[in-house]
């Protein structure tokens, strides 16, 4: 089993930052990758960034040049760096680590955190 926790979530101001943090515990063998997704109300839940056991990283368009996803191997913790925020990256925002288990894929979530861009 894994187990994630993010933090670092808040009210920040238009054109501010945040850095949110997941931390991972648990397994980490056959992970694949790890990412942040967001849900804001009424809408689905989408990827904004992931980054790969490689170090791969993947954005959506949206927040390309703005956010930044980094990885600390040790500390077992995926961090999203992001700045420039606007009121549209307003949402819930959750952590996922994909792994694969003697050959059955198997995605773990983390429980969100809230960001809210307002003035």
């Amino acid at each position: 089993q894994v187990q994630l926790v993010e933090s670092g979530g808040g009210l920040v101001q238009p054109g501010g930052s945040l850095r949110l943090s997941c931390a991972a515990s648990g397994s980490m063998f056959g992970m694949i990758a790890m990412g942040w997704y967001r849900q804001a109300p009424g809408k689905q839940r989408e990827l904004v960034a992931s980054i790969t056991r490689g170090g791969t990283t993947n954005y959506v368009d949206s927040v390309k040049g703005r956010f930044t996803i980094s990885r600390d191997n040790a500390k077992n913790t995926v961090y999203l760096q992001m700045n420039s925020l606007k009121p549209e990256d307003t949402a819930v925002y959750y952590c996922k680590l994909d792994r694969v288990w003697f050959g059955d894929e198997q995605g773990y979530w983390g429980q969100g955190t809230q960001v809210t861009v307002s003035s």
